[in-house]
């Protein structure tokens, strides 16, 4: 660590040179002259009331330097650590950040002339120059429009290319004069159209991009670096702010079906389903390059939970990179998040999937995200809506670079979002560009800002518009001519008046006129539910073959005694003499057959490799090495893809995740476990907006499972129920599949059945607990391969010939109780109907089931969960349609609490409810 003076010098040339310059100051090179009169400066005594260093030879110069040394290296490193806090990044800022670790006497160089010649091995190669000068490169390169933070990162190979690339930009030459009208054309055609809309559909809503056109730049720069790196798609995801310029201007969605949705009266015809407002839509195209390559751009569809789309967008460019067979590099499939900077801080779900980004089963590559920085959310400011300095801290925890850039400099934003694009495609790693501009006007076009912010808007309000500044830089560089620029302008708004006129003379006259408006979206029609079963049953071979194979291990590998007799050989054994199969071998048996027949598996969430009870023990380890086997996994050659993965500690992230997949590979079956079916609480955004709901808003079907451990064992409240009463109040235009089962085979033909029909339905299961190793709860051989999903099951009654009374309707583990009750009582009047699948509910075959018992004079419900939860206020009014007469009641009273703390208080519950059932 030395300056350019000791490099090839000793101590005894040191010190012939400094006397010599001491008789005469011109007899050395000039730097040494600045140098040892800076030496004696700092050395003088009694200089702000301390006392100096008196110079005692080449030892004292030596021992100077070397402390010269290390404060010269200590501001460079200052600099690349701290020189974005006072970064020109703020298009709105009216004085330059001030850091005071950045400043000379922070590092004690105050006192050191500007002309003194140093040099840093750290910095440019260890080039010798004046002080004044290296300060002047620094604060180039990190507190100009760019500020970047890279330090953080612990891998030292990554840091060292960040700041290699940031630090030779400012010995690049800019941009050509036909690179920054490339540059000038994407933001004119930007705020022509915000401003034409602004102008045209006075008071509509649209979230508008005004203030952070640049956003156009940062698409533009990283599509067109798409071709040459391989990339073949874009997977997009953003919230409302600029989403209809990006549809138009980056997607090229039809100018004309744009204004069509500005219209008061447009109504699409939507086939099925209620449509969304325009700024919530997803859109697919492909654009063609400058270079002529084709790039397909995939924007997904958004509520106004802004956040919640950035798992649902990551599962799906695993998909596509699954079915792109790029699961090895992942380049050719780019996520790209684009956030609010309020909504990045704020919402957790930016946390948890950030720490998706390197998981194995969840990893996509990286992803760039890009924030526009509005510095304002709705009507809060940065102050009150974080903790933390940046709204983009929260990224640091997974080591992603981060790039602050002011969005009134376009040069500067083309740089971070080509330099950015070329470090996901390089390190596979999220990285961030922090895009710093503002808000034109309100949270939207309704909203009235200054109410709240008066002094920001005046300020904003006299701010002039970054495609203004820009051109003006243009014109006075020459790069432009003032003829050229208003020939763009024109050449846009031409475009678009035409596009309106167009809209306002044109008339609908046939369906497929409605039908042009969806040739480019992401909407998929698929014909309505249905209650007719497929074929689900496999042939006694197949399971033969499936247990054969999935008891076994290869050879050398020593699996744990305990799990070789209960997973392995007892299985085999169970199989020999026809079963009993539990529900976890119904399960292997369901994913097997698929796999065997071609239809790949997906199975991820919390432990689900070993089962939460630990029921499934899809992955063995070897108790020596610990090395994996996945019996599944290696049924036969040439089989489909079994896949199972345990999720980190998280519901919204990875449900969304797992959503995102199911959306993109149709024709595999995907599942996700909750750990306990309480859980599921926490992913209840993924479910409200988009799982039950998808359909109907955005005609994009998905055949996700969600597996959700539910029933009362006493265990307290929390893990008793997975709240079936809010799927059940979810139910409507037959969206998604809601079913309580109570025996394996059951399970095993509704999954097989969910991957066998013409359409696609999400599939909710209340899977059992304690069911899990029932002796009752079981299955036979014939049940798998003579059988089908039957979604209602019954009459059960003891005596066959015996008239029936009653008739008690269940659904899941409490048939287990009634059916104990009803033999060891030696109850003969009574029939017991399940209802498996709860909705979409077949009438029709319900009726079928109990026409030879429907005479019963008494109709009950009977369920485990409190009265104001569970079935009962979904099912009451159809059985009621059904029987034509009041349908009792037959559970816990109304609870606050999903159930009771104490075991025995549970107990008493569970044996009151189930005698009412016989007696109310």
């Amino acid at each position: 660590m030395t300056t350019s003076y000791l490099n090839d010098w000793n101590a005894d040339l040191l010190d012939e040179y400094y006397r010599r310059w001491k008789q005469d100051q011109a007899s050395v090179d000039l730097s040494w002259s600045a140098f040892f009169e800076g030496f004696e400066l700092g050395s003088s005594g009694g200089r702000n009331g301390k006392p100096g260093l008196a110079p005692d030879g080449a030892s004292a110069i030596t021992a100077d330097l070397e402390r010269l040394q290390d404060r010269v290296d200590g501001l460079v490193h200052n600099y690349r650590i701290l020189g974005h806090t006072q970064a020109e990044i703020d298009p709105l800022a009216q004085l330059r950040p001030e850091t005071p670790a950045l400043k000379l006497c922070a590092l004690g160089l105050e006192e050191l002339p500007l002309e003194t010649v140093v040099s840093s091995r750290y910095f440019q190669q260890s080039r010798s120059m004046s002080l004044g000068e290296m300060i002047d490169a620094l604060r180039a390169i990190y507190c100009g429009p760019i500020g970047v933070e890279f330090m953080h990162i612990q891998s030292e190979a990554i840091r060292e290319w960040v700041r290699d690339r940031i630090e030779t930009r400012i010995v690049s030459p800019p941009p050509d004069a036909a690179a920054q009208k490339r540059l000038l054309r994407c933001l004119m055609e930007t705020e022509t159209f915000e401003q034409f809309v602004h102008t045209k559909f006075i008071g509509q809503k649209r979230f508008s991009l005004q203030g952070g056109e640049s956003l156009m730049v940062i698409l533009e720069t990283i599509l067109a670096e798409c071709p040459e790196a391989g990339v073949r798609e874009i997977i997009m995801g953003m919230a409302h702010r600029g989403r209809l310029t990006v549809l138009a201007n980056f997607l090229r969605k039809s100018y004309n079906i744009i204004f069509k949705e500005f219209s008061e009266n447009y109504i699409p015809d939507l086939v099925a389903g209620d449509g969304d407002v325009k700024y919530h839509l997803g859109y697919e195209s492909v654009r063609k390059t400058a270079s002529g390559a084709e790039v397909s751009i995939r924007l997904a569809a958004n509520p106004s939970h802004l956040e919640i789309v950035d798992p649902v967008v990551e599962g799906k460019a695993r998909a596509r990179q699954r079915i792109l067979e790029d699961t090895e590099k992942r380049e050719k499939v780019l996520p790209l998040l684009v956030h609010g900077d309020a909504a990045f801080a704020g919402q957790g779900i930016v946390a948890e999937t950030l720490n998706l980004s390197q998981l194995p089963g969840y990893e996509t590559g990286g992803t760039v995200h890009v924030i526009v920085n509005n510095q304002i959310g709705f009507t809060t400011l940065p102050a009150d809506a974080r903790s933390t300095m940046y709204c983009t801290d929260v990224a640091k925890m997974i080591d992603a670079p981060i790039f602050h850039v002011n969005g009134d400099d376009p040069i500067a934003v083309e740089f971070v979002s080509r330099l950015a694009f070329e470090f996901r495609q390089k390190f596979a790693r999220d990285v961030v560009v922090d895009m710093y501009c503002y808000r034109r006007y309100g949270h939207n076009e309704t909203d009235e800002p200054s109410f709240t912010q008066p002094r920001l808007y005046k300020r904003i309000n006299a701010h002039p518009a970054v495609t203004k500044i820009f051109n003006d830089r243009m014109l006075r560089s020459g790069m432009l001519t003032a003829e050229e620029a208003v020939t763009l302008e024109t050449e846009f708004r031409v475009r678009l008046e035409t596009a309106l006129a167009e809209v306002r003379t044109s008339g609908v006259t046939s369906k497929k006129d409605f039908h042009r408006g969806f040739e480019d979206s992401t909407a998929v029609f698929q014909p309505p539910y249905s209650h007719q079963e497929p074929e689900t049953r496999i042939s006694k071979e197949l399971v033969d073959f499936i247990v054969e194979r999935m008891t076994r291990v290869p050879d050398g590998f020593s699996v744990l005694p305990q799990v070789k007799k209960l997973f392995l050989d007892r299985r085999k054994n169970q199989h020999q003499g026809k079963g009993p199969y539990d529900w976890a071998f119904a399960e292997a048996l369901a994913f097997g057959s698929l796999l065997v027949e071609g239809t790949p598996v997906r199975l991820s969430g919390q432990d689900s490799r070993r089962g939460t009870f630990s029921q499934r023990h899809c992955v063995l380890y070897d108790t020596n090495t610990r090395q994996q086997y996945i019996p599944l996994g290696n049924l036969k050659e040439g089989q489909a893809r079994f896949c199972v993965y345990n999720s980190m500690l998280s519901e919204a992230a990875v449900l969304g995740f797992d959503y995102g997949y199911s959306l993109d590979f149709q024709d595999m079956l995907c599942l996700w476990e909750a750990q306990f079916g309480d859980f599921v609480n926490g992913a209840q955004v993924v479910i409200d907006q988009f799982i039950v709901s998808s359909e109907s808003k955005w005609q994009r079907p998905s055949g996700i499972v969600l597996l959700l451990p539910h029933g009362y064992e006493g265990q307290g409240p929390e893990h008793s129920s997975a709240r079936l009463e809010r799927f059940l109040q979810l139910c409507a235009e037959d969206n998604i599949q809601v079913c309580n089962l109570t025996t394996p085979a059951q399970y095993f033909h509704v999954l097989r059945r969910q991957v066998r029909r013409n359409f696609r339905k999400p599939l909710v299961i209340m899977t059992p607990k304690s069911l899990l190793r029932s002796e009752r709860a079981i299955s036979r051989i014939e049940d798998f391969t003579a059988s089908a999903f039957q979604q209602v099951l019954g009459p059960t009654l003891l005596n066959e010939r015996g008239k029936v009374n009653r008739i008690i309707f269940c659904s899941g583990k409490i048939y287990y109780d009634l059916i104990g009750y009803l033999e060891s009582n030696k109850v003969d009047d009574t029939a017991l109907v399940r209802v498996e699948q709860l909705y979409p509910l077949d009438l029709e075959g319900l009726n079928e089931t109990i026409r030879e018992v429907r005479d019963a004079s008494s109709w009950v419900w009977c369920q485990e969960e409190p009265r104001n939860m569970g079935a009962w206020t979904y099912i009451e009014p159809l059985l009621g349609s059904v029987s034509g007469r009041q349908i009792e009641y037959a559970g816990r009273p109304p609870a606050a609490s999903p159930a009771v703390g104490s075991k025995a208080w549970h107990d008493q519950q569970q044996k009151e409810l189930v005698e009412q059932a016989f007696t109310v």
